[in-house]
Order: structure tokens, then sequence, then C-alpha cells
């Protein structure tokens, strides 16, 4: 949907999201424009932080506030100790196995999990290792627990809220999720649709709109020696002898190359097997 409106708003057919947020979330979410649009994948496996508020002592089919209760058990919410849900919430800080929700967007058998969940049909489905680099329980309101959370690719924070629950004994869902960070992609910059759709009207857009080397800041620049532009520009690999910096790079390490004359040229992974520098995406217009 957010795509659709800005293709509107920007007249611009190329346009690509770096990850959905479940319809009732809010948030950041980092849109590519144009050639750009070879960032969508790489910005989708950057680590996210969420305010999540969960709701405890009740269970639904969606694992939050919008679905039907399956199991409620809210003189139990209420009964906890605060202690002992804080505990429950830093239990699941680090690795853990999470079982994606049957209203999720993964497929099985070519089927998307909504659709069958939609058709009442329910499947097994695997557990996927996550990983929550950061967890704090930002206040607690029996029985209702707000949370700031850092996580891997693929984590759930529904499931994540409906764990807890389970992990207390008395249910848990999610209320509400904010989105507040993607990689380096903060909530405070960002706009809201009507605020990109009254800047483009005005002509103003330009100057929020980042360059891909601005997005990819966090890659270490290298620069072909002079004999190797050609190969560069072309996008071929290029051995160690063949860049200007002399660092010791590591296995699947990324690197923004340029050319000897500045010019950016795009992503490149160090493989330690051939000693070189293997094209990852080309930029070069």
């Amino acid at each position: 949907d957010v795509v659709a409106r800005l293709r509107g708003i920007l007249k611009q057919k190329k346009i690509g999201h770096t990850g959905t947020l479940d319809p009732a979330a809010q948030g950041v979410l980092p849109v590519c424009l144009g050639t750009a649009t070879k960032l969508c994948d790489m910005l989708t496996d950057r680590t996210k932080t969420y305010r999540a508020v969960l709701l405890l002592g009740r269970d639904t089919d969606t694992q939050d506030t919008t679905g039907e209760t399956v199991f409620a058990d809210e003189a139990g919410a209420l009964a906890l100790e605060e202690e002992r849900v804080r505990e429950a919430v830093m239990g699941f800080l680090g690795d853990y196995d999470q079982i994606p929700p049957m209203y999720s967007a993964l497929k099985v058998d070519g089927k998307k999990l909504y659709e069958l969940a939609r058709a009442g049909k329910e499947v097994e489905r695997k557990a996927r290792p996550v990983t929550i680099y950061e967890l704090q329980v930002e206040s607690i309101e029996l029985p209702r627990v707000v949370m700031s959370v850092t996580c891997s690719k693929g984590t759930y924070i529904r499931t994540l809220c409906y764990d807890i629950g389970r992990a207390l004994g008395c249910g848990g869902c999610m209320e509400q999720l904010t989105r507040t960070r993607v990689g380096s992609f903060l909530l405070e910059d960002s706009l809201k649709l009507d605020e990109i759709e009254a800047l483009a009207r005005a002509g103003q857009i330009e100057p929020y709109i980042l360059g891909v080397e601005e997005v990819l800041a966090d890659y270490p620049a290298i620069h072909a020696k002079t004999e190797a532009d050609n190969l560069a520009r072309n996008g071929n690999p290029l051995f160690k002898n063949q860049v200007q910096e002399s660092a010791s790079p590591q296995e699947g390490q990324g690197f923004r190359l340029y050319d000897s004359g500045q010019r950016f040229i795009g992503i490149y992974e160090y493989r330690t097997d051939k000693r070189w520098f293997k094209p990852q995406k080309m930029f070069l217009s």
C-alpha cells in the first residue's frame, strides 16, 4: 500500500520497500527509488528496533489484539508480580527458536500462511532461529507491559508477545507496535506519507531523499588502482593487489568500491579463497 501510494505521489514506477509492517503497526519503512531498489534486500537484512505494548491475559489467533480470542486469563495476568513479569521478558534476550505465526506472509507449498489461516486451515511451522539483541522493559502497568526490542531479521514481535504470555501461563498478545529503527534509519528522521505528498507538491522533496552512498556509509571504502578501473567499471572481481587499500579484509566483508577517480561503482564482497573482491551490487550508471 505504501509503495502504491508513493508511485502516485512521486510519479515514479520503480519503487521498492525494505520489509513489511503489520496492518496495525506503524513506524519506519525505508523505501528505495529507481536504481536504489537494488538496496532492498540489503536493507531488509538489517537489525530493527521496535517499541511494543504487550497485553497479558489474552491469546488470539493473530497474536495481536485484532484477532479472535482463543484463551483468556485476565485475573491471572493482574495477579502477577512485576519482578516475575520482568524476568519472563528478559528470558528471551539472546538467541531463541521462534515459530512463525499463521497470520504471516511466509509461504508453505506456494501459499501464504495468512491465506491458509483465513481459510480456516492451520499447518505445522518449523521454528526458526532469531536473535533478540537488546530488550528493555520500559514500564509495567498490568496487564500491559511496554518494552523496546532490537532484533534480527525475521523476528515476529507478535510471536514474542505470545511466547512471553505462554511463559507466564496467562497468555499474551501484542496491543501496539511501532518500529523505531531500521539499521541507520530512525523514526525521528522519517516522514509520514501526507508530509511526503505535501513536499512533493511544493517541489521540495529532493533534500529528503538520501543518496545510495549515504545509506551504505557503514561499508568501508576501497579504491581501484588506475590500471584496474576498466575491470571495476565492467563489474569484474578485483584481486587485493588491484585496490589501493592495504588493510586486511575479512571473509564476506562488504566494501564500497570506487574507481581511481572517486567514482562510486558498487558494493564488493571479499572472498578469502581467491583473495579477491567480488561484485555484489553494481550502482554505476
